[in-house]
């Protein structure tokens, strides 16, 4: 022990006497390290960012859409007479319905429909959505409540005029008071606030890309009771049913539809269906099946659209990991870089030194002893500067998303000894040759250099 010891202390001696040099030397490996933890980082943060927006989502969702398309004159010549005459109503209750009573793989199904109201409470305002749903629709969704209780199927069966309201209702209308039992006017109808939703942090990327709404800035009440008390979009109306452009009035909206196509409005009853399959391994199927079903009751009309989320955030996971992989593979560029530097530079120091050692191998020092005090050397510069990379990495890791709140960051243990371990490892490998090489110097011929 004495003797590492004593091997230890010449080490640091000459790394004390050549600051400079040593700071410079250890500079790339600094670097190296710092952006390995840094990418990682980055890495790890999209990774939980994606896991949190699968949460959001749903793992094991499929979500049907309706869609929309506005018929344009050369279209509707060229459409033949058969295809003329097929009549679709759209995304229906019946059709969710229909779905949860016949797809054997799904668990849960809950119809939505959506519509931006002015929600009022004593002299305070707010626009939001009122959304309507089955009582399934927050186990899909995993929305926790904080207080209160969820809206069952009585509710739904006698349309009672109830809501779970989000985080971001609830600060705007109930900051100081208890909104349970409290009532809310949303659009043209009262609905009762029976719970209130935990608050969820939801960036906008993740709303835009993945079609989801602001679930703190949400009324949520029974689908039927939007259906029968607010607006329902699937009823035939006498306005609906005149030729000409005519003006249809519902909730807080006006369309202006006509029969030129120029108008376009959502006749659609819902606005989305999601369905909990109950394994990752029947989605494709089920949504297959799903397709098959909704067709024959659309009369072969393909009014809608099948997303399968998970395999939409899938496919992003698989190419941003391929894009952290790219990225941590440049940052270790720098630590090759960084090594590199390191044995140059101890190859140097050993030219330098050649009387030294010289005189250590005279007076009984063996090569073991010389081998053992340049990779000393070497370890102590690689791991000082792994120490600095490290403290470098995860303060840039903290500093990114001030810069960019779009790029999440996240630091993990590995990542911070993962690095340390390669600037260690680093040291070792590099310094190897040139600490060998100054043990097979000749102890004769090094006291006579110069």
């Amino acid at each position: 022990m004495e003797k590492y010891l004593y091997n230890f202390q010449i080490a640091f001696d000459a790394i004390r006497n050549n600051t400079l040099r040593t700071v410079l030397t250890s500079l790339g490996m600094i670097l190296g390290v710092g952006a390995v933890i840094t990418m990682l980082s980055i890495g790890e943060g999209t990774k939980q960012d994606i896991l949190d927006q699968m949460k959001l989502v749903g793992v094991n969702n499929i979500v049907i859409a309706p869609l929309i398309k506005k018929k344009n004159a050369d279209e509707g010549e060229e459409t033949s007479t058969k295809e003329k005459n097929k009549f679709s109503r759209g995304l229906t209750l019946e059709d969710a319905k229909a779905i949860k009573e016949i797809l054997p793989t799904a668990e849960l199904v809950s119809p939505e429909v959506n519509y931006e109201v002015q929600v009022i409470k004593n002299g305070k305002s707010k626009r939001a959505n009122l959304a309507g749903v089955f009582p399934d629709y927050f186990a899909i969704q995993n929305l926790k409540l904080k207080e209160g209780t969820y809206f069952g199927e009585e509710h739904a069966l006698q349309t009672k005029p109830v809501c779970i309201i989000g985080a971001g209702v609830q600060k705007h209308f109930f900051a100081d008071e208890n909104p349970l039992g409290q009532y809310l006017k949303c659009g043209n109808i009262w609905l009762q606030v029976i719970g209130v939703l935990d608050d969820l942090n939801v960036s906008e990327s993740s709303m835009e890309n993945l079609g989801i709404s602001n679930f703190n800035n949400q009324v949520y009440a029974p689908i039927e009771t939007v259906l029968v008390r607010y607006k329902n979009r699937g009823l035939i109306t006498q306005q609906k049913m005149q030729g000409g452009s005519s003006t249809i009035f519902g909730g807080d909206f006006m369309f202006t539809t006509s029969n030129s196509g120029e108008g376009v409005e959502n006749t659609n009853q819902l606005d989305k269906i999601t369905v909990m399959i109950n394994d990752t391994k029947f989605l494709k199927n089920s949504s297959e099946i799903i397709h098959r079903m909704l067709l024959r009751k659309h009369s072969d009309v393909l009014d809608f659209e099948i997303k399968i989320p998970e395999l939409l955030l899938e496919q992003q996971r698989n190419t941003k990991d391929r894009f952290s992989v790219l990225l941590v593979a440049i940052a270790s560029i720098s630590l090759l870089i960084g090594g590199i530097g390191i044995m140059n530079i101890m190859l140097a120091t050993v030219m330098e030194r050649i009387k030294e050692i010289g005189i250590r191998l005279s007076v009984g020092a063996t090569k073991q002893d010389i081998i053992l005090q340049f990779m000393t050397e070497a370890v102590l510069v690689s791991v000082s500067g792994g120490i600095i990379g490290v403290i470098l990495g995860i303060a840039f890791s903290y500093i990114i998303p001030f810069f960019d709140p779009g790029t999440p960051t996240v630091v993990t243990g590995f990542s911070i000894i993962l690095s340390f371990l390669v600037s260690v490892t680093v040291g070792i490998v590099f310094g190897f040759w040139p600490a060998k090489r100054a043990a097979q110097l000749d102890p004769i011929l090094s006291l006579r250099h110069d």
